[in-house]
């Protein structure tokens, strides 16, 4: 039995979950959210949440601080004081369990960075590597921020999916990366930020003929051109982090 049955999923509790574009398309495509639903920017002033791995995106209305764009955490339900994802479900804890169980809510749609967990690829990309996972990740922290139980093993993990998966999340965070260096070169509101996604996604199919060398990513975003920043049906409660 994999380290996730019966788990009070601590990993969806203590993690910011970093999101492509891709992912925030995924969702609300399958699920019929809308960006504000689930999506928040998360200061990052440290590098604590991209660990060089995922990128940082600027605002104008806090220009010296990067953001990671990630899933929003709301309070828990049956664990006063601590926060979790906005899709995790959670059950009342038992003698049993005594932080509950939970599971995530969009499973089959989740996110790249879950999908993955805890592997990498290996330098040469052909090998699954399982990561060290500390029991917490938050000194002195609740209990409820804890990880794995106990270690992962090899068996548990797909070799066939379970690279497939890596792959991707390494193409799409790139991509995304490339889509965060044609922004920050000028960024603007958070508030249109789902729109100008919208727009470089919706254009990510192209003819032959009309690919030239130019990053696609860079390509598709300098195409969108200037975005109104005035666009108040775009902004919801909750749409700042």
């Amino acid at each position: 039995m994999a380290p996730c049955e019966s788990c009070h999923a601590g990993c969806c509790r203590a993690f910011a979950v970093p999101l492509t574009g891709a992912d925030i398309m995924a969702i609300q495509r399958r699920l019929g959210l809308s960006f504000w639903d689930f999506v928040c920017r998360w200061a990052d002033p440290t590098g604590k949440i991209a660990r060089g791995r995922v990128p940082h995106f600027f605002f104008p209305d806090a220009p010296e601080s990067p953001f990671v764009i990630c899933l929003m955490h709301f309070d828990s339900l049956f664990l006063p004081g601590t926060m979790k994802c906005r899709f995790l479900i959670e059950c009342p804890p038992d003698d049993a369990h005594p932080l509950g169980q939970a599971r995530c809510g969009i499973y089959g749609t989740r996110p790249s960075a879950c999908r993955v967990f805890p592997t990498k690829l290996n330098a040469t990309g052909d090998l699954v590597v399982l990561c060290n996972v500390p029991p917490s990740p938050r000194e002195g922290g609740h209990p409820a921020y804890d990880l794995c139980p106990r270690e992962w093993e090899p068996n548990e993990i797909d070799p066939i999916q379970s690279v497939q998966d890596l792959v991707v999340t390494k193409y799409e965070f790139a991509f995304f990366a490339e889509i965060a260096r044609a922004w920050n070169q000028s960024p603007r509101s958070w508030e249109v930020f789902p729109e100008f996604l919208h727009l470089v996604y919706s254009n990510r199919v192209q003819r032959e003929s009309d690919i030239d060398s130019e990053p696609a990513a860079e390509k598709q975003a300098a195409a969108t051109g200037p975005l109104p920043t005035d666009r108040q049906h775009l902004v919801s409660n909750g749409a700042a982090a």
